[in-house]
C-alpha cells in the first residue's frame, strides 16, 4: 500500500518479539523519507491514527509500534515479561526486522521516558530526540501522579479515584490487583476509573464528559500496564535518567513542555534541560494533550527543525 491522506500504512503487521509477544506495527508516510520512531504513552496506550497528525506524510518515514501488552499486541494487556527493560531490547529488534539503521525518536509522557532510556542504551542509533511532556520515571514523578500529589489541584478527581481502595490499601497495587482479577466485571470497573482519573486532568480544555476520552483508544491495557510499571518504579534504579544523561549529552533534543501539565509537572522537564547541553527548552501554554494547540504547533516545528538543521 502507499501511504494516503487518509491516514493508511504502507506496510503494517505484527513482529514476534520473544516466544509470547507479538507486536503489531505500522509504517507511515514516505518509504524514502525521513526516518522517524514513534513512542506512545501510557505505558499502555497504544498508539492510534490522531498521532499522524504530527507527521508530513511526503517528508518522513514513520515507525508505529504498540508496545508489549498495549492495544493491538498481543497477549492484549499482558505484563508477563513486560519491563522497560524488554521494551528497549524490543526497539532494536523492530529496527532491525525494519532494516533501519538509526532513526529521529519523537515521544511523549511515558514515551518521553521511553525515548531518553533508549537513547542512554543505544545512543548510535538515535539521530535526535523530540519529546513531549517530560516524565523522568523517579520518585518525585511518581508521588506527584499516584501519592497524592494531584489531589492539591483536583481535589475532586483525586476523591473519587482514592475512594475505591480501603483504608490502608496502596493505591497502585489495590487498583492493579482488582484490574488483574477473573472477576471481569471488577476488572472493566478499576480500569475504567484508572483511565477516568487520568483523562479527568489530561488536557487544558475542558472535559465535558472524560467518559468520551476513552472511547477513542483501549484505555484497559494502558491503565493496567500503567499500574504494573508505576507499581515497579519503571523498573529504573532512582534518576536512571538524570544519572546517565551524560550518554546522551550529544544528541540534539528538542522538549516541548505544558506550562499546565498535571501529569508531568514541568519541573522535569526544567530539570531535563538543565543537565542535557544540546537541548532546547519550549514552554507552551497547554495541558499534557499531544492534541493541545500549542503543543501541537511546537512538536510538528521543532520535528522540522531538528530534522532539517542535521542535513
Amino acid at each position: 500500500m502507499t501511504a494516503t491522506s487518509n491516514n493508511q500504512p504502507y506496510q503494517n503487521g505484527y513482529i514476534d518479539v520473544s516466544d509470547q509477544h507479538s507486536l503489531y506495527f505500522e509504517l507511515y508516510g514516505n518509504p524514502k523519507g525521513i526516518p522517524v520512531l514513534f513512542l506512545h504513552g501510557g505505558p499502555g496506550a497504544g498508539f492510534s491514527d490522531k498521532d499522524k497528525q504530527f507527521f508530513d506524510e511526503e517528508r518522513y518515514n514513520v515507525i508505529f509500534f504498540d508496545q508489549r501488552g498495549s492495544s493491538q499486541s498481543k497477549p492484549f494487556g499482558s505484563i508477563e515479561n513486560n519491563t522497560t527493560q524488554y521494551l528497549i531490547d524490543d526497539i532494536n529488534k523492530i529496527l532491525n526486522h525494519l532494516g533501519f539503521e538509526s532513526v529521529y525518536v519523537f515521544g511523549g509522557s511515558w514515551g518521553s521516558t521511553l525515548a531518553l532510556v533508549y537513547a542512554i542504551h543505544s545512543p548510535a542509533r538515535v539521530k535526535g530526540l523530540i519529546l513531549r511532556g517530560i516524565w523522568l520515571a523517579n520518585r518525585y514523578g511518581l508521588d506527584h501522579y499516584m501519592n497524592g500529589g494531584i489531589k492539591h489541584f483536583f481535589p475532586d478527581v483525586w476523591e473519587r479515584f482514592a475512594k475505591l481502595v480501603p483504608e490502608g490499601e496502596n493505591p497502585v497495587s489495590y487498583y492493579l490487583t482488582q484490574m488483574l482479577s477473573d472477576d471481569e466485571e471488577l476488572s472493566e470497573k478499576y480500569a475504567y476509573e484508572w483511565a477516568y482519573y487520568e483523562m479527568s486532568f489530561y488536557t487544558i480544555n475542558k472535559i465535558a464528559d472524560p467518559a468520551e476520552s476513552l472511547k477513542s483508544f483501549s484505555f484497559k491495557s494502558m491503565a493496567i500496564l500503567e499500574a504494573h510499571y508505576i507499581k515497579n518504579d519503571c523498573f529504573l534504579p532512582e534518576d536512571f535518567i538524570m544519572n546517565n544523561i551524560d550518554k546522551i549529552a550529544h544528541i540534539k533534543t528538542s522538549i516541548v513542555q505544558g506550562r499546565y501539565d498535571f501529569i508531568c509537572p514541568p519541573a522535569q522537564a526544567f530539570r531535563l534541560h538543565s543537565q542535557l547541553k544540546n537541548s532546547e527548552l519550549h514552554i507552551t501554554i497547554a495541558g499534557h494533550s499531544s492534541t493541545d494547540e500549542e503543543n501541537k504547533k511546537a512538536l510538528i516545528s521543532e520535528l522540522e527543525r531538528i530534522t532539517t538543521e542535521d542535513k
